[in-house]
Order: C-alpha cells, then sequence, then structure tokens
C-alpha cells in the first residue's frame, strides 16, 4: 500500500507574538521560553522541523519611515535565529531546527563552523536556510550602499555553497580515532585544507569543529525566480513555496524535480513544502466567520502590506487602496513573493489582493472548516500535487499558544487519522526524517 503520508513543517519569527489579540502573549518575554515550548509541542505533534526565518534590517520602506514597523511590531523587533535554534534543539530530541542565515552577513567559514556546531548541539537535527539578502537596507549594516543585482547574488551564493560543502568534507568522517593509548585524538592525515580561491571567496580551511552528526546541516531555500530555482534545485534539501492554488503547487513541484534530474540529482531526495495558513474551528462556519473577522481586522491590511514593502523594497503605502496596481512592479528584492502578490492582470484592487488568499503572502491554498474539513482538503491537495507536504504559518507570521494547539491538537490528530501523517519518528536526525517517506 503506498504511503499517503506527508511531511509537517512550521515557519516563524523570533518577532513578538500575536501582543494584540485577546489570547496572545502581550509582546513576549524575549527568554525565548514561548518558543521553546512551541518547539516542545511540534515534536509532541511529529513536525519535521520548525524554521525560524529573519530579516537584518528595521524596514522603513512601506510610507518612507520606521513608523509602521515599530508601531504595529511588524518584522521588528526581530531577534537572532541562531542561539533560538539552540534554546528550541537542546530542549527536545526528534524535532528539526532550522535557522535563517544570510551569505551576505557571515563569511563561509563562520557559517560552516557556526551550522557544525549547532548541529552538533542538537545531535544531528539542525538545518540551515539559506538567503542572500534581498534588502538594500540590510546590505547597509554591512558596509554596501545597495545589494548587487539578483543573478549576480545567486553566482556568489552558488561559490559560497562550494565553499560551504569543502569544508565540511575537511575532515573525513572517521577523522577522530580517540585513541587513548597512543594518545592521538584525530588522525591529522584526515584533516585537509581546502585552499578555495575563487572569483568572491578565497578560504584556506580546514574547518576547527570536528564533524557533526550529520556531516552537514539540512539545506532548506526557498528560491521562486528561475535562478532562484536552478539554486534550490542544486543545492536544497528541502524547498518552502507559495503557490498561487493546487495547480500552481503541481507545477512547482514538477519544475524543481526537473531541474534537480538536470542537475544530477534524485528529485526524491528534495521535499518541496508549500506555506499553508489554516483557519481552525469547532464547525465550518465558526472557522469561517473567523477568517472573515481577520481579513477585516484594521490592522491586517496595513501589517500586511507593510510586511510586503519590507521584503520587495517597494512602497504600497503610496497605491490607492481601492484601486488596482498601476503597473507590473518589478524588484531586486524578493521577486518571487511580489509576483504571486501582484496577480499582474487579474484587474484586482490592492485591497483585494491583500485578502485574496488570506493575504496573498504566505498561503498557497485556502484552508479553513474544522480539523476534519481540513485535514480532508489537505489530503485531496496532496494527491494532486503529488508531495510532499506542508509549512504551516500565519497571516503576518505572528503566533498565538492558541493556533499552535488548534494544530498541534486539532489539525495533527485529524491528519493522523486519515494516515496522513506521521505518529512518531523513526529517526533521530532531521534529515533522515524528512527522508523517511
Amino acid at each position: 500500500m503506498a504511503d499517503k503520508r506527508f511531511h509537517l513543517a512550521w515557519f516563524m519569527n523570533f518577532t513578538p507574538d500575536e501582543w494584540r489579540e485577546p489570547f496572545g502573549q502581550g509582546g513576549l518575554p524575549w527568554d525565548g521560553r514561548f518558543y521553546v515550548e512551541m518547539a516542545q509541542t511540534l515534536e509532541r505533534a511529529c513536525f519535521d522541523y520548525i524554521m525560524i526565518e529573519d530579516k537584518l534590517m528595521v524596514p522603513q520602506t512601506f510610507g518612507g519611515s520606521t513608523k509602521a514597523s515599530l508601531n504595529h511590531g511588524m518584522m521588528v523587533p526581530k531577534h537572532d535565529p541562531a542561539p533560538l535554534a539552540v534554546a528550541m534543539g537542546m530542549a527536545t530530541s526528534r524535532l528539526g531546527v532550522v535557522a535563517t542565515m544570510s551569505t551576505m552577513a557571515y563569511p563561509p567559514f563562520m557559517m560552516a563552523r557556526l551550522s557544525s556546531t549547532i548541529d552538533s548541539l542538537t545531535r544531528g537535527r539542525f538545518g540551515w536556510n539559506i538567503v542572500t539578502s534581498a534588502e538594500d537596507l540590510a546590505a547597509q549594516n554591512f558596509g554596501m550602499d545597495k545589494l548587487p543585482p539578483r543573478d549576480q547574488r545567486y553566482e556568489m551564493a552558488d561559490e559560497y555553497m562550494e565553499v560551504m560543502n569543502k569544508l565540511f568534507a575537511s575532515w573525513d568522517s572517521d577523522a577522530v580515532v580517540l585513541d587513548r593509548d597512543a594518545g592521538v585524538y584525530a588522525d591529522d592525515t584526515k584533516v585537509h585544507t581546502i585552499d578555495h580561491v575563487g572569483k568572491y571567496y578565497k578560504v584556506r580551511g580546514p574547518l576547527n569543529t570536528v564533524p557533526s552528526p550529520q556531516q552537514r546541516p539540512l539545506y532548506v531555500q526557498a528560491g521562486a525566480s528561475p535562478k532562484g530555482r536552478d539554486f534550490a534545485a542544486t543545492h536544497a534539501d528541502s524547498i518552502i513555496s507559495v503557490a498561487s492554488g493546487v495547480a500552481s503547487m503541481k507545477a512547482f513541484r514538477e519544475d524543481i524535480r526537473a531541474r534537480a534530474e538536470q542537475f544530477g540529482r534524485d528529485p526524491d531526495e528534495i521535499k518541496v513544502l508549500f506555506c499553508v495558513t489554516p483557519t481552525l474551528g469547532e464547525t465550518d462556519a465558526e472557522a469561517r466567520e473567523k477568517y472573515q473577522r481577520m481579513l477585516n481586522s484594521p490592522h491586517f491590511i496595513t501589517d500586511t502590506l507593510a510586511s510586503l514593502s519590507a521584503i520587495t523594497e517597494i512602497d504600497f503605502a503610496q497605491y490607492d487602496l481601492d484601486k488596482p496596481l498601476p503597473e507590473k512592479l518589478v524588484t531586486n528584492g524578493e521577486s518571487g513573493t511580489l509576483d504571486k502578490f501582484q496577480q499582474w492582470g487579474s484587474g484586482k484592487t490592492l485591497k483585494e489582493l491583500v485578502v485574496d488568499g488570506g493575504g496573498g503572502l504566505v498561503s498557497s491554498v485556502e484552508l479553513v472548516g474544522t480539523p476534519d474539513t481540513v485535514a480532508d482538503r489537505m489530503g485531496e491537495i496532496m494527491e494532486e500535487v503529488g508531495g510532499d507536504g506542508f509549512l504551516i504559518t500565519t497571516p503576518v507570521l505572528r503566533v498565538s499558544r492558541r493556533f499552535i494547539v488548534e494544530i498541534a491538537d486539532g489539525l495533527v490528530p485529524a491528519l493522523q487519522k486519515r494516515g496522513l501523517a506521521r505518529t512518531a519518528y523513526a529517526h533521530e536526525k532531521l534529515r533522515d526524517n524528512l527522508l523517511e517517506f
């Protein structure tokens, strides 16, 4: 009998929770415990991994100032994901922890060393979400006036990954011998310099960390442009995507798998997870009412547009909410997100674009109803798409304890009852669990 199960992961920010809402925590204490407890809950629900997104600036594109971001707590404050990933990993035993870290911000040696260390601390459950950064404001925090063009960023990132893989291989897997009688900790003949000299990077190596349990972290990527898809199909173990409906999900996955084959990879070793934002209720009508209430929230439109402005570097405050966008927008920022949002040629007003799909930013399909209704729909979608799973999040990336419990204790049991989600982990390491089915 074919395995119907699909993978589940969670996409979050180390930012304030749903601090304005009745079931929020009021802005969180910043000790990380809320998110550590969240990780423990997701492990109880047998999620593959939790991914912490990141940006490296205080946004000021929307309205030309930092007002919307700071007043609304939108994308700022945002704390560093790497220490939180360690805290989550050390409080769990099976859940994968994935941190977003930018190739712009870390020299390859430091990135490899940090990732190797976290993979050891989490006993083989660390993943790295690879980003090049897409905001000039972030570049200006690292000594640049603006980012290189997107194609050049991916060219740099390809060489960056070449260096990373060489560094992870600079210690043979059996280099640590621990021969107490001979007084030898590591065999020096099995640790090698990499002597990389390329167009963008020059790195001697070797790493000064021992091989981690996975040898290298799980690579996660979210490229949506043609260059981004090539990069993801070349390097990623798991790809995260936001599509516009089931047909687009299927087309994206098939495209990634075809590219992977062209690059000599087994496409079954790449797990594509699609972002969704379920809205759950005790009845379908209650869930629908809850969904409409979210869309009609006085903050929803502004929060969504402020977030979109930050990652695309386009000021959406300049456009009339009740009119279509006047032209097809282009960006050197996150172009895949922009293209999905603007739906150029649809004739929808800017407000309709925001409302469409629960925000137009983070949900590939609409999932509204009871846990049983949503579980049935998720099963139907995965059967049509062909795999590989879902990445659950919230519309503006703020989460409440109530929403976490609705997913873990409502939706996941409904999926498990249908044989669509795992009921126990088969392995200790993240990559092994991801490749289980």
